[in-house]
């Protein structure tokens, strides 16, 4: 039954990410559009556990599109981990979306546990970070949402303590 709630949960987020996508590329940049999708998504955490997107909103949200073979992927989670220890009494909350699958995220975090939560996005979180700007689906690639829920700012590879700095000035 796992196996098919994985499948399902896949499926949903390919057909949501495909549609926002194809909404943006029709009608040019409309993020509403895409920012919507995302609040209602429910994705899949490597233990087998679901996750709402819609438990983040009214908070500062940096999401982080990432992947296991993805050296400067890699290289940036310790960075974003301290980034969510000394932001998140500020409100702050980090998300780690994988374009992996659960396997070899579970093996990457018990090697090197996290304290942000991290899903799992496949082949329909590629299509989400089109939806999102990344037009080429490069990693990694993040996302500022604001408080209201609405993209603030997007960054293709990996964040530096600069960026991070003033993303939480823009946001406190």
């Amino acid at each position: 039954m796992k196996r098919r709630a994985w499948i399902g949960a896949g499926v949903a987020l390919a057909a949501a990410g495909a549609g926002a996508g194809f909404a943006v590329w029709r009608r040019g940049v409309d993020r509403s559009i895409v920012e919507t999708a995302f609040w209602r998504m429910v994705l899949e955490r490597p233990d087998g556990s679901s996750l709402a997107m819609a438990s983040f909103y009214g908070r500062p949200l940096l999401l982080n599109f990432w992947a296991t073979w993805c050296a400067p992927c890699i290289k940036e989670m310790p960075l974003l981990d301290r980034f969510h220890r000394e932001q998140k009494e500020r409100g702050w909350q980090v998300l780690g979306l994988a374009i992996d699958s659960a396997e070899p995220v579970r093996e990457y975090l018990g090697k090197l546990p996290i304290g942000f939560p991290v899903v799992l996005g496949g082949l329909g979180g590629v299509e989400l970070t089109r939806g999102l700007g990344n037009k080429d689906a490069n990693l990694p690639f993040s996302v500022v949402f604001d408080r209201s829920g609405h993209v603030l700012d997007t960054k293709l590879g990996a964040v530096d303590a600069e960026k991070l700095d003033r993303w939480q000035q823009l946001l406190g």
